[in-house]
């Protein structure tokens, strides 16, 4: 089982790393091409909108997936013991806010007020709040 997880992440890792290495080649694909300005722009343009469609992609599935953890979640933390009871509820509370945060950042990239490093850590603590809100719903 654990094995499972440790291939999905490290499928994940791979796929996150070719879109990486294949942005990177074509952005240098684009600077060295003898095209003209104006189309060289619209091809940095054109992958740059690529880049925020995907990041929202991205984050809409966390979001959805965040709030069907919560849901869940919230019926088990009526059946939990007291101590057990404490520290889900603040998985829970901290899923929440992620979700919230993933919400804004939406909203964010759809309007240009945000970057790839905000978008990129906000994709980290959204997942970070899923598998630790997933390991109480695995227990």
């Amino acid at each position: 089982m654990g094995n499972d997880k440790d291939n999905n992440n490290t499928g994940k890792k791979l796929a996150i790393g070719a879109l990486v290495g294949a942005a990177a080649g074509f952005v240098a694909g684009i600077l060295t091409a003898p095209k003209s300005g104006k189309e060289t722009r619209q091809d940095i343009k054109n992958t740059a909108n690529k880049a925020k469609r995907e990041a929202e992609k991205q984050l809409k599935a966390l979001q959805g997936e965040l709030g069907e953890l919560i849901t869940k979640g919230k019926k088990l933390a009526k059946q939990q013991g007291e101590k057990a009871k404490k520290g889900f509820d603040e998985a829970l509370v901290v899923a929440q806010d992620k979700q919230q945060k993933v919400k804004e950042m939406i909203s964010a990239l759809k309007s240009g007020e945000t970057d790839q490093k905000e978008l990129d850590k906000a994709i980290q603590e959204a997942k970070k709040a899923k598998s630790h809100l997933l390991e109480y719903l695995k227990s």
